[in-house]
């Protein structure tokens, strides 16, 4: 069979992704072809936070949940790509091969962190850099070959920045630099006492240290909406993550041999939700590297990348479906979104007395 050709009925080859996080988990079935059939979420799949028995009792969840939804036997899978929150070094490497080990999918597969599938996700030709930026940070890559390379993935502790928790505590900084007069005056004062209740400087200071206040990568919104107001101060720490975001990728791009190259850099995580601010000093620092780099914002799930790289255990072109398959995750995404949101309706309706969905005109 040609790429460019589709089977259908049984012999269609089907293939699972999954990524599985501190705080959500995701399953996702595609066919050959790219067009995706089953989906399935729930929460930490990370041993480091639920155990090795709660990450295999969620990954046989979700995967079951998925090939139900796709209404195929695991019988039918043909390949597998797995992305794990907490793989992070070579010793983590034996206890999520017996995770997959207790699906018994009998199939070829291939496991990473989850940063890693960001990338396939993201990255046009299936290879570059991807930095996520979320709670924290990490990046990682791999070239042509499919060489990869990664950071440790380990914040500050060993000099990565740039994501909500860096950001918190280099404001944080700043503020206890203005409070001890050793800094410029900001208004992240005013901003985290009032996000933290307390009575003013003293108080939230105190507090901190005392644990009566917590201060959180929750509150790195109100660093951005400080600086979008025209503090010097917060205006610096933005363009500080930036640039630390930016040296990240330049740490992979040097690791691979990049700096030549044409290649996309995926940005992949909830703080490029800050736009340009962010982006533009971080685009600098990346473009002083290897000026032919292409920042590009990941648009699907990143257990898109689980299931290319499923594709690609059994030799599959993945670029030839890729659009294909980035089209129809959206489009089964959308489709489920809609029906949870009519579910919750019909509940509340039930909870305020109408027996029927129907007989409030939401029926089917």
């Amino acid at each position: 069979m040609t790429q460019s050709s589709e089977k259908q009925g049984n012999d269609v080859r089907y293939f699972l992704g999954i990524d599985t996080g501190a705080t959500k988990s995701h399953a996702l079935i595609a066919d050959e072809n790219g067009r995706s059939v089953g989906f399935a979420q729930a929460g930490a799949g990370n041993w480091e936070v639920v155990g090795w028995d709660g990450a295999q009792q969620l990954l046989h969840a979700i995967t079951q949940d998925a090939l139900a939804m796709a209404n195929i036997s695991q019988g039918n899978l043909a390949g597998a790509g797995f992305g794990f929150a907490g793989y992070d070094w070579p010793e983590d490497e034996c206890g999520h091969q017996k995770l997959i080990d207790s699906l018994g999918l009998g199939v070829p597969t291939a496991f990473g962190n989850d940063t890693l599938i960001g990338l396939l996700a993201g990255a046009e030709a299936g290879w570059g850099v991807v930095v996520s930026a979320g709670t924290s940070n990490n990046s990682c890559g791999r070239d042509h070959q499919h060489h990869a390379c990664r950071l440790s993935g380990m914040g500050a502790t060993s000099g990565e920045f740039g994501g909500a928790t860096e950001i918190v505590q280099r404001a944080m900084q700043e503020i206890g630099r203005a409070w001890s007069q050793r800094g410029s005056q900001t208004r992240l004062t005013d901003a985290f006492v009032s996000a933290v209740g307390a009575t003013d400087i003293d108080d939230m200071l105190a507090g901190v240290a005392r644990g009566r206040y917590q201060v959180g990568p929750w509150i790195a919104p109100l660093v951005f909406e400080t600086a979008v107001q025209g503090d010097p101060v917060a205006q610096e720490i933005v363009c500080w993550a930036g640039r630390e975001l930016g040296s990240l990728a330049v740490g992979i791009i040097r690791q691979l041999n990049l700096a030549h190259e044409v290649f996309d850099v995926v940005l992949a995580g909830s703080l490029y939700q800050a736009g340009e601010p962010l982006v533009t000093p971080m685009r600098e620092t990346i473009l002083a590297e290897a000026p032919q780099a292409r920042l590009v914002p990941l648009t699907v799930p990143p257990v898109v990348g689980g299931v290319l790289w499923g594709m690609e255990q059994v030799g599959i072109e993945t670029a030839v479906v890729r659009d294909t398959l980035i089209t129809s995750t959206k489009a089964l995404l959308e489709k489920q979104n809609h029906r949870e949101r009519e579910q919750k309706i019909c509940a509340n309706l039930r909870f305020i007395g109408v027996e029927s969905c129907k007989a409030a005109g939401r029926g089917r």
